[in-house]
């Protein structure tokens, strides 16, 4: 009979791409070989510890907690190799026996991480005497220090460190440890190891290093190692494990491998018995606010909110005090009173501070959120429920979401580490997976796949939440092809599922903040993530243990409103309260209605735009349905909204309460709150459980469903509902109670898009600089801002070196670029330029600025960069002449900064002491303009005073169907006529050795690439060049994570009217026109005589269409003063171009037009 065995030396894939064990899975595997207990022993950390203690737990299995430790060779402070140990030190396995070892092994692992990191978190033996209560403690594998000390020859040595930890934790606590996966060294250090535990008198014990759950997972291993050190299987230098050797092996292999040493088998149960760890998680450790006055925080919270109801109110009504009990009554009851106080707290100081924030999701739902200050959106006022946020039933912490402006979100986060102790507060974790489409590119670079298949076959996986690998196999019979007819990509699938769902790496999870009443390290282990401390376990887990968790997310939209209110302010303007703006002006609703929302917060994307431009918007509760319903699942009813709410579409209420709560939306359940009232209104299900219905529909629970239905209806027939209709709700709540949005996190994030577009509308300058200057960091974004701007007549203007601050400002009423903004010009040497200024007044020359500017902060690169985008520009001295002197200037001004310095001074001053230099520099000419443009676009990465696309823009939007911005929302193979400047080129080969030219392609939206293969390389060669401007017809591709173009013909601007317009079309509505306009509009026609026939689009009221060929003497030549006429005289949206392409087929020109039907 084979001896009792468990698994004692385990890594998952916290060993982060090292294990290929999954959590989920590890548990079952051990069941399912009979085992009853399970260590997990990853590398220096216990990211996993909880999740796999619960995953045990939940099969039937005993979990063992530990984890392979690094200690340092001395003091582990000391960052340098030691005793030829190069980096991470030996290895060390670790168990707790109890909740003593574990709380230990909390200390360990964070102190590894924060005192002892050198290339690996590492502890030392005198941090272990100090925390080895309760421990088991085992020698480890090959790396650990006892077998290295036996191999190296030095067994005295080693049998002083076995004393050393037999005497720390006593010798039943701990163990020499043999393994057997064929490796040489392990055999031949096995009998040493078995003889030097007998001699110092402590237990033998067998593992199995496991690394992945099967035999057969060994090339999926391998593949891991290889993504983790960037190198390919096909590469002979890689790291390599013994093939099929590190896996979860049954008990009769295991003894197979150990047969002359049955007692280290036995020791392993023997050290399972020994480990007995049981976690409650019942208990909380949020910290508690100490109120003033020795008040309780009950008391105190109720005083809060009773002098926020007379601040929000005035008059408290009955009503008002009513909700404000119940709310009180259930957060008193489930003891949160403090945790409110505590976030009332910290956004008190952020207000006082003037840093913007708010509450977003389902907490803006709470009368006690907005009479605290939470945010500012009254929940009577909108209809929000306090009960989508706060469940009386459950006893986990409420979550109460706050953005905050990026600028100050580290100052409130220092705010609450002062307040609670540094070492009570920490960021949370969060773990990157390996994604359907994102394990597919890694293991297929392992393979060395070349880069266009493996994109190729990820663009076939369906971008959809929660895709597998095996759903995409399942839903694309292209993919299943692929698999079955290329061995290739078969074996990359078969890898490829296999590490599915593994975490990837670590990083700091973007909102996520921890609060504990006591050193988080007693709850929680801690790590570090680049220089941010954070949790060892992730958000579900913090909260799972009883830690306090917060979102302190940084917005970048309210840092841009901020910054625009501050530039308002500083102009003379009045001092905007962005949060007290009435919400019906009509000229911020106009906005909206046009369509006019880039840079508009979550109203920015084309789909969008076009989805206000058919709704109109005339209300904000308008805005807070387009929030709502545009997204899967909701988008369905977009129609129908639009055509309920402009008399085109007809609709009943089935009862009155139906009316009362469904007529803000034109009948449409389109929040999750509407859907709770009807079920409570209509059919007696208490707020509550009808939450809790909409949770089960949204997750397919249908033995929920089904026990409420009857409830419902029973409720329905007790309010006279006939059971037909009564049978037609219930179906629509059962379809939509799923997908309706959380209506107190639409409205919120409505009211930041309204102050944004407020900005836009009333304040345009200003809050494109303010665009600018948190876009800055993003070249696609910045010339998309610049586009706007353009679009709205708003010059955006060079850095100056007089005029210019750090961020993007408002000069004259024009963009200053900022100078930080510039390519190597960093914040030190801003400050430099800025204090020289505020020190001697305005820069007079280049010398004056190499004299009074600090040459240790500015560089000569630095200069060279501020001389070629046009910094020096206002100071009257060409590019050329400045770039010639710069290297005499500097020395000369290096010179005089030398001489200050010293307490001398010039006798007779350089050039810059009195006038320009103008004749100090060498008489050049200026260089040729496309040189000052192209070393523009060098320093700053765009063009900005003058621009090849800005040149032809007229012409570019007359004959482009579509932006490079548009790209997103095209399926594959849309056909498309872009329009834009060439600013890069790449010539490739194909797999037949054909020559394709891969371009980038920037137009004032964005940028794209487009692949030009053999035959068009050849007709179209003069054309593939940077910095000419184009238009290319294709179709668009999907195959790469971003979609790209196959061009089928290249155009230049001058073939353009000639080839690409075949029609123009004018759309108009039935009796939307006056005679006289009708008039112009012939005579403008008339004016233009040419080739091109007109097509005019009538839509009537009914929204029927008719295209009616014009006669033959309206007959034009479309040339852009034409095109521009005709929109100035019709407005914009009202004319398209029919473009014939070259090649015979229609690519109609899209543009925006206010009637409802498609191009």
């Amino acid at each position: 009979m084979t001896s009792p065995f468990v698994h004692l030396h385990v890594h998952s894939e916290f060993s982060l791409l090292d294990g290929a064990c999954q959590i989920a899975q590890l548990p079952g595997a051990a069941a399912a070989m009979g085992q009853t207990a399970l260590a997990l022993t990853d590398h220096g950390n216990l990211f996993g510890a909880i999740d796999f203690y619960s995953a045990c737990n939940g099969a039937g299995i005993k979990p063992i907690i530990g984890y392979e430790a690094y200690v340092a060779p001395g003091d582990r402070t000391v960052k340098e190799a030691t005793d030829g140990v190069k980096d991470q030190g030996y290895h060390l396995v670790l168990l707790a026996r109890n909740e003593t070892g574990f709380r230990n092994l909390l200390h360990l692992s964070t102190a590894a991480y924060l005192e002892g990191f050198y290339y690996k978190p590492r502890i030392d033996k005198k941090l272990l005497s100090e925390h080895c209560d309760g421990l088991i403690v085992m020698t480890a594998c090959l790396a650990g220090e006892v077998p290295r000390l036996l191999l190296a020859g030095r067994p005295d040595e080693a049998r002083r460190v076995a004393e050393f930890y037999r005497d720390l934790v006593g010798p039943e606590h701990f163990f020499i440890e043999i393994q057997n996966h064929g490796i040489e060294d392990e055999l031949k250090v096995m009998p040493q190891l078995a003889e030097l535990a007998e001699t110092v008198g402590v237990g033998l014990v067998a593992t199995n290093d496991v690394h992945y759950l099967r035999a057969d997972d060994t090339k999926a291993h391998e593949a891991l190692l290889c993504i983790s050190t960037g190198k390919t299987l096909s590469d002979p230098t890689r790291m390599q494990y013994p093939a099929g050797e590190f896996y979860i092996r049954t008990a009769d292999e295991m003894a197979a491998r150990f047969a002359a040493y049955p007692e280290a088998l036995e020791a392993t149960a023997r050290i399972a018995d020994l480990c007995s760890l049981d976690l409650n998680f019942k208990e909380r450790h949020a910290p508690v606010y100490c109120p003033p006055d020795g008040m309780t925080d009950v008391a105190y919270l109720r005083k809060l909110c009773d002098e926020g109801l007379r601040w929000r109110y005035g008059e408290v009504t009955p009503e008002l005090r009513e909700r404000m009990d119940r709310e009180l009554e259930v957060i008193e009851s489930k003891s949160f009173s403090s945790y409110f106080l505590i976030v009332w707290d910290f956004v008190n100081y952020a207000r006082q501070r003037k840093i913007p924030c708010g509450a977003r999701g389902s907490g803006v739902g709470a009368l006690v959120s907005y009479v605290l200050g939470f945010c500012d959106v009254d929940p009577l006022k909108y209809g929000l429920l306090f009960e989508r946020f706060m469940d009386p039933s459950r006893s986990e912490m409420p979550d109460i979401d706050i953005d905050m402006c990026q600028d100050g979100r580290a100052e409130v986060i220092q705010y609450v580490r002062d307040k609670y102790g540094a070492d009570h507060v920490a960021q949370i974790i969060t773990f990157g997976t390996m994604a359907a489409r994102g394990v597919v590119r890694d293991v297929g670079r392992v393979l060395d796949i070349s880069l266009a298949e493996v994109d190729a076959i990820a663009k076939k996986i369906p971008a959809e939440l929660k895709m597998t690998l095996d759903r995409a196999l399942e839903v694309e019979p292209e993919l299943r092809k692929m698999v079955a007819d290329d061995q290739r990509i078969a074996e990359l699938m078969d890898i490829a599922r296999r590490l599915e769902g593994t975490s990837r790496h670590a990083s700091v999870h973007a909102a996520g903040v921890v609060v504990a009443d006591a050193p988080l390290v007693r709850y929680a282990p801690l790590c570090k993530v680049g220089d941010d401390v954070t949790t060892q376990w992730t958000m579900n887990v913090v909260e799972k243990v009883g830690l306090l968790k917060m979102d302190f997310l940084g917005l970048r939209t309210l840092s841009v409103l901020q910054r625009a209110v501050d530039l308002v302010a500083a102009g003379g303007g009045p001092q905007i309260d962005l949060e007290n703006l009435p919400t019906d002006d009509p000229q911020v609703l106009a906005l909206f209605a046009r369509g006019e929302t880039r840079c508009v917060f979550q109203f920015e994307s084309s789909g969008m735009r076009d989805l206000l431009q058919k709704m109109k918007p005339d209300r904000f509760e308008d805005l807070i349905a387009a929030n709502a319903l545009y997204r899967p699942g909701p988008m369905e009813m977009i129609d129908d909204y639009i055509a309920r709410k402009h008399g085109h579409a007809s609709y009943a209420f089935p009862h009155p309460v139906m009316h009362e709560i469904l007529d803000d939306t034109y009948g449409i359940m389109a929040y999750q709150e509407q859907v709770m009232q009807i079920c409570n209104r209509l059919g007696d299900i208490p707020l509550p459980r009808a939450y809790k219905l909409i949770k089960a529909i949204s997750k397919k629970k249908h033995d929920v469903i089904a026990a409420e239905e009857e409830v419902f209806k029973k409720g329905c027939r007790a309010k006279s509902l006939p059971d037909n209709l009564t049978d037609d709700v219930w179906q629509l709540i059962t379809k939509f109670g799923g997908y309706g949005f959380n209506k107190s996190h639409s409205t919120r994030y409505a009211k930041i898009a309204y102050q944004t577009a407020y900005m836009k509308a009333m304040h345009p300058v200003e809050f494109m600089a303010a665009q600018l200057t948190y876009d800055s960091a993003f070249t696609d974004k910045v010339v998309e801002d610049i586009a706007e701007c353009r679009r709205m007549g708003i010059e955006v203007r060079p850095p100056d070196v007089n005029l210019s601050d750090s961020r993007f400002t408002v000069v004259d009423g024009t963009i200053r670029f900022g100078l930080a903004a510039v390519k190597g010009v960093g914040e030190k040497a801003v400050e430099a330029v800025i204090q020289a200024r505020r020190e001697g007044g305005p820069l007079r020359s280049l010398f004056d600025f190499c004299e009074r500017v600090d040459l240790r902060q500015v560089n000569r690169a630095v200069l060279d960069s501020l001389i070629k985008c046009g910094a020096f520009d206002s100071l009257g001295a060409a590019r050329s002449r400045l770039a010639a002197a710069l290297d005499r200037a500097i020395a000369q001004g290096g010179r005089a900064q030398a001489d200050q310095r010293s307490g001398q001074g010039s006798l007779f001053g350089g050039p810059a002491a009195g006038k320009p230099d103008h004749d100090a520099l060498p008489d050049l000419q200026e260089w040729p303009p496309n040189e000052l443009l192209r070393m523009e676009k060098e320093v700053l990465g765009f063009f900005v005073s003058s621009s090849p696309l800005a040149q032809h823009e007229r012409t570019l939007r007359v004959y482009a169907n579509a932006s490079t911005a548009d790209l997103k929302q095209k399926p594959e193979d849309a056909q498309v006529l872009l329009g834009g400047m060439i600013t890069a080129r790449r010539e490739r080969l194909t797999k037949r050795g054909s020559k394709m030219v891969i371009l980038v392609l920037q137009d004032l939206e964005g940028s794209t690439e487009c692949v030009v293969f053999d035959k068009a390389v050849q007709e179209f060669a003069p054309l593939l060049q940077e910095d000419q401007v184009v238009l290319i017809a294709g179709s668009v591709s999907r195959r790469w994570e971003e979609p790209s173009v196959r061009v089928d013909a290249v155009y230049s601007i001058d073939e353009a009217r000639e080839k690409l317009t075949s029609a123009i079309r004018l759309r108009l509505r039935e009796r939307a026109l006056e005679d006289e306009q009708l008039q112009q509009l012939r005579d403008l026609l008339a004016a233009h005589p040419g080739r091109v026939p007109v097509h005019v689009e009538l839509t009537t009221p009914n929204n029927y269409r008719a295209v009616i060929l014009a006669g033959g003497r309206f007959r034009v030549q479309p040339d852009p003063d034409l095109l521009a006429d005709i929109e100035r005289l019709l407005g914009e949206g009202h004319l398209a171009l029919v473009g014939g392409n070259g090649n015979g087929n229609s690519r109609p020109r899209r543009r925006r037009f206010n009637g409802n039907g498609s191009h």
